[in-house]
């Protein structure tokens, strides 16, 4: 399948982005992806899933079995659309609005999905924003905090709501970024909570390792999804992913296999680790 695009330039004005009007759509799954019962019976809790690399794995999930609950701030009209095709594949979609910024939604979102599934098997920490600034003292205090509180701390408050209903052969996915391991000058606070979200998930996998539940991250290098026409200008966009040896932005397809593998018994042996779609960049950690 080809997937060089044309990204023409375009952009948005607000985060975290609406997957529906980027020309050409992200995509998301595979005409000829198989799913094979991979995740049958699990029930995956995906931060950030309403577009982008977290719808893709949603649908992914749900072709291998698995019920999904998506959380996302605003954009209900992506949502809307991550439901139908997660319906389409024949499995149940919860949505959850809300800001993962606060603790007390974290607790009551993996609340609402043990009410409505009865368990929770996979949770995935996806939820990001990033805003580029050229030199650091320009990164105010605000920009900081939310950046740090949406990216990792989030991460913190849906891990600990998550882990009393987790059990033994159950699994946690974060989404780190290249960014953690190349560094991205215009993206200072960004890379930082990436740097983090690495370091969280080498911890999290030997604190949870006597409990059988295995924690791994994913780093995606450029990837087109609505995060990115709305957060850089038009020039910025249309020249996105030509520096990678690929010399394109990747498609969340071809990500979200990645999330696929590491919830599933395919990788019992492996935590703590992270894998790197990422277009050839060699990252060598």
């Amino acid at each position: 399948m080809e997937f060089s695009i044309d990204t023409k330039g375009q952009t948005q004005k607000k985060q975290p982005g609406i997957e529906g009007i980027m020309n050409p759509e992200p995509v998301v799954i595979r005409e000829n992806y198989r799913g094979s019962g991979k995740l049958d019976g699990k029930v995956a809790l995906i931060t950030g899933g309403d577009s982008g690399i977290g719808r893709s794995v949603a649908v992914h999930f749900a072709r291998e079995g698995a019920d999904v609950a998506i959380v996302y701030l605003c954009e209900d009209q992506d949502a809307a659309e991550t439901r139908r095709m997660v319906e389409a594949e024949g499995k149940r979609c919860l949505l959850i609005p809300g800001d993962v910024r606060q603790q007390e939604f974290c607790q009551e979102a993996v609340g609402t999905v043990i009410r409505e599934f009865g368990k929770l098997n996979i949770l995935v920490n996806n939820a990001a924003e990033q805003h580029p600034k050229e030199n650091i003292e320009e990164i105010s205090s605000a920009q900081l905090t939310n950046t740090f509180s949406t990216n990792i701390f989030s991460f913190f408050y849906f891990t600990q709501a998550a882990l009393s209903h987790l059990q033994e052969g159950d699994s946690i996915i974060n989404s780190t970024s290249i960014t953690a391991y190349h560094g991205s000058p215009g993206l200072l606070d960004y890379s930082s909570t990436k740097g983090a979200i690495t370091s969280f998930t080498r911890s999290l996998s030997v604190n949870l390792v006597d409990k059988g539940i295995r924690v791994n991250a994913v780093a995606p290098g450029p990837i087109w999804t609505p995060l990115i026409p709305a957060t850089f200008d038009e020039e910025h966009v249309a020249e996105f992913g030509k520096d990678t040896p690929f010399k394109r932005p990747g498609q969340p397809c071809e990500v979200a296999p990645c999330y696929v593998f590491l919830a599933s018994e395919d990788s019992s042996y492996i935590s703590g680790q992270v894998l790197h779609p990422n277009g050839g960049q060699v990252v060598n950690g």
